[in-house]
């Protein structure tokens, strides 16, 4: 596992990735009873991927996700790469289309939010933004004049840029003005450092200290620093965003499985609805292939300028 740990390191891999590679690597090796990798070649990867396919009956997104881990442990940590997998059985990939809000029901679950979290989920239907993109963004990627939100690092390790509402501008402003203050007593107290990407704590030692490399959305506690013991404030959790995005939709009363993330697929086909080009949409979105951007498109165009023949008797 440290050497997995290094080599992910090494190759710039996110950690949710590393998380779900060192998980199904692990659960490769109790499947074998702890038998090392290195003993197990090309058919005892397909006999687990297998496995979870019949026994586990795990959806393809996650078969291929094992896949992925394995073909990383193989090839990338042991030097020796799998060949082609003899009898593995892959599980059908379903076409599922996104859950998306209409314009009313957004409105009304963002009524039933207050505070921090109703400020974070207009951000993200108003500029596209994942969950982790909106906790994790630095008030140095705020670009006010030019209405600009830049993501760094997002899904990928891609940079993007999106749109910043122009509603929603006082309030962010009033918002770090909250931040500024809370940054100032903690750095009279000797806190209130930010945490570096890579190494830039090495290159810019003094640039966790400044205002604009302070989180937007800040954690409400500070916590201690690697082996310096230092007090930096982290984000705020993904959890708490989706917690209370959850309790809002449950409360408006919509009848939908909406996440926290139907925010970014409702950004998306509403301005497929008005008219924005899908490739303009791609960019804002940061996907990598336009057809996952296209499945918007399917939303709207089944049931675009369609009326039931029910309609007509």
């Amino acid at each position: 596992m440290d050497q997995i740990h290094e080599v992910c390191r090494r190759r710039h891999l996110s950690k949710r990735t590393e998380e779900a590679y060192r998980f199904w690597i692990r659960r490769f090796i109790f499947f074998y009873d702890k038998r090392h990798p290195r003993e197990l070649r090309e058919g005892d990867v397909a006999k687990f991927l297998n496995h979870l396919a019949v026994k586990r009956e795990v959806s393809a997104s996650t078969q291929t996700q094992a896949l992925n881990a394995l073909v990383f442990l193989y090839r990338d940590v042991l030097a020796s790469p799998l060949d082609k997998l003899p009898g593995l059985d892959r599980v059908q990939q379903r076409q599922r289309i996104p859950v998306v809000m209409a314009p009313a029901e957004v409105s009304e679950v963002l009524k039933q939010m207050s505070g921090t979290t109703a400020l974070m989920a207009r951000l993200m239907f108003g500029s596209g933004l994942r969950v982790e993109e909106c906790c994790t963004l630095r008030i140095k990627d705020i670009d006010f004049a030019s209405a600009i939100v830049s993501v760094r690092d997002g899904k990928g390790a891609k940079d993007r840029t999106t749109v910043l509402p122009d509603s929603l501008k006082a309030d962010l402003q009033a918002h770090l003005m909250r931040v500024a203050q809370l940054h100032t007593d903690d750095r009279t107290r000797g806190a209130g450092l930010a945490p570096m990407p890579g190494a830039l704590e090495r290159k810019y030692p003094k640039a966790s200290e400044s205002f604009a490399w302070q989180f937007v959305f800040p954690s409400t506690v500070c916590r201690t620093w690697g082996q310096s013991g230092r007090l930096v404030r982290w984000h705020i959790s993904p959890s708490t965003i989706q917690r209370a995005f959850r309790q809002a939709v449950t409360r408006a009363g919509i009848m939908k499985h909406a996440t926290v993330h139907t925010l970014r697929h409702s950004f998306a086909t509403q301005l497929l609805a008005a008219g924005t080009d899908i490739r303009t949409i791609q960019l804002l979105l940061g996907h990598r292939n336009l057809q996952t951007t296209m499945l918007y498109t399917h939303v709207l165009e089944v049931t675009k300028k369609v009326a039931s023949p029910l309609d007509a008797l």
